[in-house]
């Protein structure tokens, strides 16, 4: 199973005159929110996890989403033999979250692995699944965090371009 969440910073917190409703998508994405955010396969009981404190959260599940639509490009999708790459970069790090898709399987690996550990292996449709539902859950909690939020055109679109499957 497949597990994603974040926990949002104390040491980085959103500037206090935020207006969120009229925050643009690059504030949205890069400026606000910080955090850490982790990935675990729950049955192997592995995790790949951040331990930076500045991780922007909501951009870290947007990128997640766009990410697993990227891998699903080829037409032949669970059939497609060749394999099929993608990676996320952190804004203010040379790190990247590593993710290969072949068959119908994802395999996730980060920069800071440790070599010899194997990636974390997700099925494509458990990953869209909980990609998704994740970025729904981070949307609604900011939403009741931070006034305003929920009345922003970009929160608007991005609900849309990635409900919950």
């Amino acid at each position: 199973m497949l597990d994603i969440g974040y926990s949002l910073s104390r040491r980085f917190p959103d500037p206090p005159q935020t207006d969120y409703a009229r925050a643009d998508t690059r504030s949205l994405r890069h400026d606000l929110f910080c955090g850490d955010v982790y990935l675990a396969d729950t049955k192997a009981d592995r995790e790949l996890s951040t331990a930076w404190g500045w991780v922007p959260v909501l951009d870290f599940a947007w990128a997640l989403c766009d990410i697993v639509e990227q891998l699903d490009r080829d037409p032949r999708g669970s059939r497609a033999a060749r394999p099929q790459y993608a990676e996320l970069d952190f804004t203010e790090s040379p790190d990247r979250m590593l993710f290969e898709r072949r068959f119908g399987l994802v395999d996730v690996e980060a920069d800071w692995m440790p070599a010899e550990e194997p990636p974390l292996t997700f099925s494509h449709r458990l990953l869209r699944r909980e990609a998704r539902d994740f970025l729904q859950d981070v949307v609604a909690d900011l939403c009741d965090l931070h006034e305003g939020l929920a009345d922003n055109p970009v929160v608007w679109t991005l609900q849309a371009r990635f409900p919950r499957v």
